[in-house]
């Protein structure tokens, strides 16, 4: 397990974030969160965090742009797609995530992601 490593968490609801976040400093990581793909990326420039949690449908940048954003600065990012179960796989894929985890999940399937994909 690699903790400290820093995981920003992007997501519009306040309670997932806020619960995402929670668990994953009890388990020894660093913590940032976002509440939309415009603040993650001044936090990635900022921070230059180990793994990205995004969820997808969200206002300002949702989590396409967010995407398209980090592939053309050329940032090097393994994400983490945290959406609706039905489009979870299919979203994960365009955006050419690491993995995905579907809403609502397991605490348990989040951290097994975040260990996996967290350099």
């Amino acid at each position: 397990m690699n903790h400290r490593a820093l995981i920003l968490v992007v997501d519009d609801d306040p309670t997932i974030r806020q619960v995402v976040a929670d668990t994953l400093e009890l388990e020894g990581y660093a913590v940032q969160t976002a509440p939309n793909g415009a603040s993650a990326l001044a936090a990635v420039e900022q921070a230059q965090p180990s793994l990205v949690l995004l969820d997808m449908r969200m206002p300002i940048l949702d989590g396409w742009g967010f995407a398209r954003e980090i592939q053309a600065r050329g940032v090097r990012l393994p994400i983490v797609v945290m959406t609706a179960a039905q489009d979870a796989r299919r979203w994960a894929e365009e955006i050419n995530a690491q993995g995905y985890v579907a809403k609502p999940f397991q605490l348990s399937e989040l951290l097994d992601a975040v260990e996996r994909f967290a350099a």
